[in-house]
């Protein structure tokens, strides 16, 4: 039996596939750009950022984390053409708010000492402040070796009360 979240997923992308048009659009982005922001339902990366469908690839995870997000941005990169990267972090972001110690205790009272042995080296990646966060994760991308010189990137930190972006330096 489906979920109303399962029927409203169905009904939607019926109305979506109705009117769909952009089936020609080629598999890397269009425009060479990725942009890595959190998964925050907050923040709809392509309203706020500009990005029409086929334009760049669009990575989430829970607090933009560049380490997290290695594997795509390889791909992108590498097999897809990108040479840009646009790290998004945001106010009032779940990361803030909890230590690693903080989601292995929720973890084992949650799911018990199986999940908890299961994750027991797992780095949650949380942060304490916004903007060092965001230049760490630049810095980390701007001196690994999976991502290439000619790879520009910056950093920024979009504001979930007013919708606008600042760069961070």
């Amino acid at each position: 039996m489906s979920s109303p979240i399962q029927k409203n997923f169905v009904e939607k992308n019926a109305e979506y596939a109705s009117k769909f048009t952009q089936g020609h659009l080629a598999l890397p982005p269009a425009k060479k750009y990725l942009v890595l922001t959190c998964m925050d339902a907050r923040i709809d990366p392509a309203a706020a950022f500009g990005i029409d469908l086929g334009d760049a690839h669009v990575i989430r995870n829970a607090g933009a984390s560049a380490k997290d997000a290695q594997r795509s941005i390889i791909i992108s990169e590498q097999l897809l053409g990108t040479k840009e990267i646009i790290l998004v972090k945001h106010t009032g972001c779940g990361m803030l708010t909890f230590s690693n110690e903080d989601a292995h205790g929720l973890v084992k009272k949650n799911l018990g000492p199986g999940a908890a042995t299961a994750i027991a080296t797992l780095d949650f990646l949380p942060f304490s402040d916004l903007e060092a966060a965001v230049r760490r994760d630049v810095q980390f991308l701007k001196t690994t070796a999976t991502v290439p010189d000619d790879v520009t990137v910056s950093g920024w930190v979009y504001e979930v009360e007013t919708g606008k972006v600042r760069q961070v330096e």
